[in-house]
């Protein structure tokens, strides 16, 4: 069951919310997922009222969309939304990738290091989403280390934006037999941290999302 029970005691629209925004997360509620509000409801035990207003939430990030007569479900992708998400996508991060390269901590080398080992596990045992997780994690000591948050937080929304984007193409890379390609860039990035190069980090950052832009439109059904 990709839902989790609610508890009693936290507000209820947000438990529906963070249990049908993790499902999404995690890929058990793929792109183009019906929502039906009654059995959602059902599935969590709760009424159809915090359901609705998760969903309005949940729209207002751009996880899910409703069409007339249709009702909600998990927003599709298209080749042109995608193409829109990862320009904005680039522009931002190559600036947090320079930016945290000349100033990341030993510390922030250390849990570099430690993120990038958990994701060549998790691509060892063909975990998708946990190797997605490590790599956000990876990206997160880098660009914090940037010192903006604002930077940081706009980019985690356009991350959320992309998760069925990068569920698609890590997955199309594991069912290939090419799984190495996932840890290039990061491999590369690690090693500019390292040495404090923020020039090679934001090549690093513009040519790594190039790549993942066209790995993922390749996979995309086309329409």
């Amino acid at each position: 069951m990709p839902l989790p029970q609610l508890e009693p005691q936290a507000r209820i629209a947000d438990q529906v919310f963070e249990a049908i925004h993790g499902a999404i997360m995690r890929g058990s509620y793929p792109a183009g997922h019906r929502l039906r509000i009654r059995d959602v409801a059902a599935e969590l035990g709760t009424s159809v009222m915090p359901v609705r207003e998760a969903i309005r939430r949940l729209e207002e990030v751009g996880l899910v969309e409703t069409l007339p007569n249709r009702g909600a479900r998990v927003k599709g992708f298209t080749p042109a939304e995608l193409l829109h998400v990862y320009a904005v996508r680039r522009l931002l991060e190559i600036e947090a990738s320079g930016l945290g390269a000349a100033a990341v901590s030993d510390d922030g080398i250390a849990r570099l290091r430690e993120a990038y080992a958990a994701m060549e596990s998790h691509l060892e045992a063909g975990e998708v989403v946990p190797y997605l997780d490590a790599d956000e994690r990876f990206l997160d000591v880098l660009y914090e280390a940037a010192g903006n948050p604002v930077l940081v937080e706009t980019i985690h929304v356009l991350w959320q934006r992309c998760r069925s984007y990068k569920i698609v193409g890590a997955s199309s890379e594991l069912e290939s037999g090419n799984p190495g390609i996932l840890l290039e860039f990061q491999a590369l990035l690690l090693q500019a941290a390292i040495d404090r190069d923020a020039l090679r980090a934001r090549e690093l950052a513009a040519a790594s999302i190039d790549a993942a832009t066209g790995r993922i439109r390749q996979a995309l059904p086309e329409g």
